[in-house]
């Protein structure tokens, strides 16, 4: 990515926020929208640095979840820009039901059943008791559809949530919903979408060069 801006190009930095202590831990947990952790040491030195790398970008506003975690990534990043940053609540990361505050063996050993339907159908079969990928998207898509609509020809930044974040991308990139839990986002990462001439696509996914290590497979 370069700041050299083309005019009349419409553009939506999308980042995953900061990490949190559920993140970090080994094995991650499950937070959903229940769990609201705010950032760690390690989070907030992310998001720093995401505020400096789109320092160098016009960004207009910033949007965020209401959620503790995605707020203070974009208030980091509203102040660096010197910029307002705005609540989304529709961009609240996914309800995982009884899930929530447990780790994937966990989840496999004690709901074999329910997991195995969850693996095989996310875009349709939910967390268990919480939403689907599919529930996701259709909350949170129109949102990013708006804010392209409303800054045309103009840049902002997005803060929301690793599920949150697979569902627009899928739908962006036309894949099977199915196939978004294997799409990448790692804490502070920017994905790039890009409106022009009518048409909106991915240009960067996952970006993370800006925190200087890439995570292990």
């Amino acid at each position: 990515m370069t700041s050299g801006m083309e005019s009349g190009v419409t553009r939506l930095f999308l980042v995953r926020h900061g990490a949190t202590d559920a993140n970090e831990r080994l094995p991650p947990i499950l937070q959903g929208n229940g769990i609201d952790l705010p950032l760690s040491a390690a989070g907030e030195m992310q998001a720093q640095r995401v505020a400096r790398f789109l320092a160098q970008f016009p960004i207009r506003e910033v949007f965020h979840s209401a959620m503790v975690r995605a707020r203070q990534t974009a208030e980091m990043i509203a102040r660096e820009l010197r910029v307002a940053s705005t609540i989304a609540p529709e961009l609240q990361e996914c309800n995982v039901g009884v899930w929530e505050g447990l780790d994937w063996e966990t989840i496999r050993q004690r709901y074999p059943d329910e997991h195995a339907g969850f693996v095989a159908n996310p875009a349709e079969v939910p967390y268990l008791g919480g939403e689907s990928y599919g529930d996701v998207l259709r909350r949170a898509r129109p949102v990013i559809d708006r804010l392209l609509e409303e800054y045309a020809g103009q840049s902002i930044a997005v803060v929301a949530h690793n599920v949150v974040n697979r569902a627009i991308l899928a739908d962006l990139m036309g894949l099977d919903l199915r196939l978004a839990p294997k799409i990448a986002q790692g804490n502070g990462c920017i994905n790039l979408i890009r409106r022009r001439d009518g048409r909106t696509e991915l240009v960067t996914l996952n970006s993370l060069f800006h925190i200087g290590a890439i995570p292990p497979t």
